[in-house]
């Protein structure tokens, strides 16, 4: 997950994500970049993210945005599955 400090987005995302990933124990790891520092900018800029919060899974931008929990959910699924 890319964030950044101010963004209330970014807060609600997270715990959003760590609500869903709660309920599917080990089976994916939240990681995040502070796309306000620097080694974030950077990543940032290689993967071309230009907003936050945007999500990635598997190294793919799964959302730019915050989901609905639906919408997360369904998303790891088809992860999940393959």
């Amino acid at each position: 997950m890319f964030y950044t400090f101010t963004c209330p987005n970014c807060k609600i995302m997270k715990r959003l994500l760590e609500v869903v990933l709660k309920n599917n124990k080990g089976k994916f790891e939240l990681k995040q970049t502070n796309a306000s520092l620097p080694m974030g900018m950077v990543r940032t800029m290689k993967l071309g993210i230009h907003s936050v919060p945007t999500l990635l899974i598997n190294n793919e931008i799964a959302f730019r945005r915050v989901p609905t929990e639906q919408e997360l959910m369904h998303k790891l699924n088809i992860y999940i599955r393959n």
